[in-house]
């Protein structure tokens, strides 16, 4: 009986372990950096609309999750037949928000997650020492008919390089680019705070590495 209860007991805790591995969104390993895309002579370019264009984000820890958003201060993306050849955006991290709380609890947070907190600057971002991160497109592919944009992210001075599945809608002198949602190990930019992975005596104090995230940008021709 005893052997039959650890068992039921192990497939259950696989089971469990697999179906959070899998539901990872789009999850993507970082590698080493690569050479921009440069812009061809005969592509179109369009400029970035900050105030249409976002980046959503989610983090979880065992004791539940938190949403919110990231601010584009600029950006050009050049498009060639129909498809993106090149490009790249700037990252506002002094506009990280926190969209699911309110009140001190929402201004405590982001303020941790900026590192305006004495003592906490390096925990997440550290606004002050790296107020801007950015992502420049090195190439794209096609796989099982889904686009991936391919490119370095750059955050807290650590760039790697990461691919994304994306769509293109292009409307007159507009275009919409947006990624599906995805996920990314944070670690590997050195944002280490909470991390089971990092520090091993957290027990059930950790925070999770993955950090989903969604961009969307509106552009016009430039």
């Amino acid at each position: 009986m005893k052997k039959n209860i650890l068992s039921i007991s192990l497939i259950a805790c696989l089971t469990i372990f697999t179906a959070c591995k899998d539901d990872k969104k789009n999850e993507t390993t970082p590698s080493e950096a690569e050479a921009a895309k440069e812009v061809s002579a005969t592509a179109t370019k369009f400029k970035a609309i900050p105030a249409e264009s976002t980046i959503d984000w989610k983090g979880a820890k065992p004791t539940g999750e938190h949403t919110g958003t990231i601010a584009i201060e600029s950006g050009v993306i050049a498009v060639k037949d129909g498809a993106v050849e090149s490009g790249n955006f700037l990252i506002d991290m002094n506009s990280i928000t926190v969209t699911d709380l309110e009140g001190d609890k929402k201004e405590n947070l982001e303020a941790h997650l900026k590192g305006t907190v004495e003592g906490k600057e390096d925990h997440f971002f550290n606004v002050k020492d790296h107020p801007t991160a950015y992502f420049e497109i090195t190439g794209t592919e096609v796989n099982n008919g889904k686009t991936f944009i391919k490119g370095n992210l750059a955050v807290k001075g650590i760039k790697r390089n990461i691919s994304i599945p994306v769509t293109l809608t292009e409307n007159g002198d507009s275009i919409l680019l947006a990624s599906e949602t995805f996920t990314i190990d944070r670690t590997q930019w050195e944002v280490n705070y909470g991390s089971k992975s990092v520090f091993g005596d957290l027990g059930d104090k950790f925070i999770n590495d993955d950090i989903e995230l969604k961009v969307s940008i509106k552009a016009n021709k430039a």
